[in-house]
């Protein structure tokens, strides 16, 4: 099997995370959340599980989203600050960003997120071997949600 090349097969990625927030908000999204994830905001929060869920997720189509506020910001997202309220126990989902399969697939995709995102394309050089890890972890939680 030949496998595709990639964009940014060979020159890697630059990236490092500006604490913006501007990955966080401003457009409508999901943020998806697996049950183990869900127990950790929960305990980081101070609160249930079950006013987790009355309070800040969603259910879609069987999917267990956070919920946003109607400026489209994660509702975990901090007005003033424009901080992560639960950063230390945020989703996979947000985790990566901007890692994502469908970011390191399509260039148009990566380029519409690095016009929002000061720290794609700035910062922290990633190879392309240490890109096509992470790429190849985005598969494998791809097909596990399948």
């Amino acid at each position: 099997m030949i496998e595709k090349k990639q964009w940014w097969s060979e020159t890697g990625l630059n990236f490092t995370c500006r604490m913006c927030g501007k990955c966080c908000g401003g457009e409508p999204g999901y943020i998806w959340t697996e049950a183990k994830e869900r127990k950790e905001i929960a305990e980081h929060l101070g609160i249930e599980l079950e006013t987790l869920r009355k309070l800040y997720l969603k259910k879609i189509n069987g999917s267990i989203s956070i919920k946003e506020k109607k400026n489209f910001d994660c509702i975990f997202l901090h007005d003033e600050t424009r901080r992560c309220t639960i950063y230390p126990v945020r989703p996979q989902q947000c985790r990566t960003f901007p890692f994502w399969k469908s970011m390191l697939e399509d260039k148009e995709e990566w380029d519409f997120y690095a016009s929002r995102c000061p720290g794609i394309n700035n910062g922290q050089h990633y190879t392309p071997k240490e890109v096509n890890i992470k790429f190849q972890e985005a598969l494998l939680e791809e097909q596990d949600k399948n």
